[in-house]
């Protein structure tokens, strides 16, 4: 998608609720500008054939779940488990009400059952059984926090394309943080920088400044590494990127997912790179499979 008048023929919404001054990319083009360049390109895990669900329930941004125990990450069909790294000791599970829905929620979880998930690799994409998890792998997990989020207008898709509005499912890992301000204690890679400035309205007329004060690039076509504001996309432009987690805005996102700034703030605080974080995002159904 390339401007709010392209957009403009795909939905009954005025070409006013996109004004937007740069080509849309996932949420990262909606009036950002790339800055860094990279290092080796890596693949996501799995990029779009798998997705885990944190919670079947789902609500617009509200009132946060109270954090429950558990030693099972719920709702996890055999080829949801099978993308997840055995070296991950952090999922956020990101479950959408259903496969056409802007809504969803969040559940970030700490594996804290060390006996089972022992491998070492982080997950390339690749399938094979040096990176995924093993039978186990679902067990031995607790619940740190959950929130209501967001994602994109149109919901999931397994064949995520530039410009479909709608957010890739996929199990993905969470390797770099960044943001317009400043790094409120992550224990991610935090690229500070102005370019993370945005303007417009989004597409229920709400104002989209400050999303992207803090962000975590969910790497879907993009190199690890580097800032998330980085621009390349190795698997090609036609299957979109710059699929973030960042600040609500107050309505559906390009393809991101999208949490209260307090809840974007408290996850970044708890991810950490030596826990091996991903993201497992997509429908319950879907997930389910």
């Amino acid at each position: 998608m390339t401007s709010s008048t392209r957009l403009s023929r795909w939905l009954p919404i005025p070409a006013a609720a996109l004004s937007l001054s740069v080509v849309l990319t996932g949420c990262a083009g909606t009036g950002v500008t790339a800055v860094d360049a990279a290092r080796p390109a890596a693949r996501p895990v799995d990029a779009g054939r798998h997705g885990t669900p944190a919670d079947t329930s789902a609500g617009a941004p509200g009132a946060r779940a109270r954090p429950t125990a558990s030693t099972r990450l719920p709702g996890l069909g055999p080829r949801t488990l099978a993308g997840i790294p055995r070296s991950a000791r952090e999922v956020v599970l990101v479950a959408g009400e259903d496969r056409n829905s802007s809504t969803s929620r969040a559940t970030l979880y700490r594996r804290t059952d060390t006996g089972t998930n022992t491998g070492t690799g982080i997950g390339t994409g690749t399938g094979t059984t040096a990176d995924t998890a093993d039978t186990g792998a679902d067990a031995g997990w607790t619940a740190v926090a959950s929130w209501p989020a967001r994602n994109a207008l149109r919901g999931w898709t397994d064949d995520h394309r530039e410009g479909d509005l709608r957010s890739p499912i996929g199990v993905f890992t969470l390797t770099d943080a960044g943001g317009r301000l400043a790094d409120p204690g992550t224990g991610l890679p935090y690229h500070r920088s102005a370019s993370f400035s945005i303007s417009g309205t989004g597409f229920a007329g709400e104002p989209l400044a400050g999303s992207f004060d803090y962000v975590v690039a969910i790497d879907y076509n993009r190199r690890v590494g580097v800032s998330p504001l980085d621009p390349a996309r190795p698997q090609g432009g036609e299957r979109g990127g710059g699929i973030w987690l960042h600040v609500d805005h107050g309505g559906p996102t390009h393809g991101c997912v999208a949490l209260a700034e307090a809840d974007m703030k408290q996850l970044l605080r708890a991810l950490d790179t030596g826990l091996r974080p991903v993201i497992v995002m997509g429908d319950a159904r879907s997930l389910a499979r």
